[in-house]
């Protein structure tokens, strides 16, 4: 390659980063003269996101309620067709754990 070119294209990649600098920094100081005017609207963004997930969580807690009864309710039906009895579903059998602490009758 010819020395003139080669100086071409060192030329034109030198001027390439140097313009992207000079735009990259203008657009981070205007980002900084913004971000006063932008902070409070990215806050509620944020509040609003968080809000969002708490109602998920809870209609996903629900929802996973009314399935856990309806599989109780499944499980029962199952259990009653062989004639056998279900427990209630607020029977907890506490005879089976074992760790140590003692419980107050």
């Amino acid at each position: 390659m010819q020395p003139a070119a080669l100086a071409a294209t060192a030329f034109g990649r030198l001027a390439h980063h140097a313009v992207s600098g000079v735009v990259g920094a203008v657009l981070i100081r205007g980002a900084a003269k913004a971000a006063p005017r932008v902070r409070p609207a990215a806050r509620r963004g944020v509040v609003s996101g968080i809000a969002g997930g708490i109602v998920a969580a809870r209609w996903l807690g629900s929802a996973a309620e009314e399935a856990r009864l309806k599989a109780g309710d499944m499980v029962a039906e199952a259990r009653e067709s062989l004639g056998e009895e279900a427990p209630p579903p607020s029977a907890v059998d506490l005879s089976g754990h074992d760790h140590d602490h003692d419980h107050e009758h």
